[in-house]
């Protein structure tokens, strides 16, 4: 049964007592906020497995790097508290910083393998930050089940990886990508692109697809598949590839040849912003 009205919490005392009154089992949805489809599709799949759902709002500064966008991340909270009204959540926390790391701090979730390819090479930290965010959440909230979106394929794997190594009681659920018409995949960082680089953006999809077509062909070679990637990013003359990757779905190890399932991924500038995206083979 729905709250008939939204609770919303700063304070980690505000949100235990707001926690007990909810019936189980509890949904969490992890959000830096600036809610888009993607963030409302993982409250819809919340709403509709657990007799409650909560999400947070914590635009987490541990994640950022120096040269990151951290100050100008975009933020608007009024718009998504209004936003999930609507989508029927029982209960938002928005911690603050010092909440989550009071003074003299000094705690920290790291991992090694998974987290040394991909967007772990090219953002040294991020992912300590985001295990141990994450970690904070499910030891505050304490769900049953959490709600990530594929989009974010290496942050998925090392949040899988993470909740099974430390036996935290949840259940991963981590959900389709949602896209624009035109197969951009929904993301926060889409509303620094000009009209010009929002439609150059597509050619990350694009080369996904066509990635996808060849393998749909019989084509298993995965350096192959890497190039039709690179090449199709490549003509697009707005776009700065970063990295293509054709890896293993778990361990993120880049493979000779696909055998099992499998991730396609890339990171690419356009302009001054830089986009990932994914498709999972096999």
């Amino acid at each position: 049964m729905k709250s008939p009205k939204i609770i919303t919490v700063t304070s980690l005392s505000e949100l235990r007592n707001a926690r007990a009154t909810l019936p189980e089992p509890i949904g969490l949805v992890p959000t830096m906020g600036f809610l888009h489809a993607g963030h409302l599709s993982l409250v819809r799949q919340a709403r509709q497995d657990c007799a409650s759902v909560v999400v947070s709002i914590f635009v987490n500064p541990v994640q950022f790097g120096p040269a990151e966008d951290l100050s100008k991340y975009p933020r608007d909270l009024q718009r998504d508290l209004q936003l999930l009204t609507s989508a029927g959540v029982d209960l938002v926390w928005t911690p603050t910083p010092r909440e989550m790391y009071p003074d003299g701090y000094q705690t920290w979730i790291s991992l090694d393998e998974l987290v040394k390819p991909l967007e772990g090479a090219m953002r040294p930290g991020h992912f300590r930050g985001v295990a141990t965010v994450v970690g904070k959440l499910f030891n505050c909230v304490q769900p049953q089940k959490a709600y990530f979106g594929q989009k974010d394929a290496q942050q998925a794997a090392v949040i899988r990886r993470m909740t099974n190594d430390l036996n935290f009681p949840v259940e991963i659920i981590i959900c389709p990508i949602v896209r624009a018409d035109d197969g951009l995949a929904m993301s926060s960082r889409n509303v620094y692109l000009n009209a010009e680089e929002r439609q150059a953006a597509t050619v990350l999809y694009r080369s996904l697809n066509a990635a996808r077509a060849a393998f749909d062909k019989g084509e298993r070679d995965a350096n192959t598949l890497r190039r039709i990637m690179t090449d199709t990013i490549n003509s697009e003359p707005l776009a700065s590839l970063q990295y293509v990757s054709c890896a293993n779905y778990d361990t993120l190890i880049e493979l000779e040849a696909i055998t099992g399932k499998s991730l396609l991924s890339m990171a690419v500038f356009l302009g001054k912003t830089r986009l990932i995206d994914n498709m999972v083979l096999g």
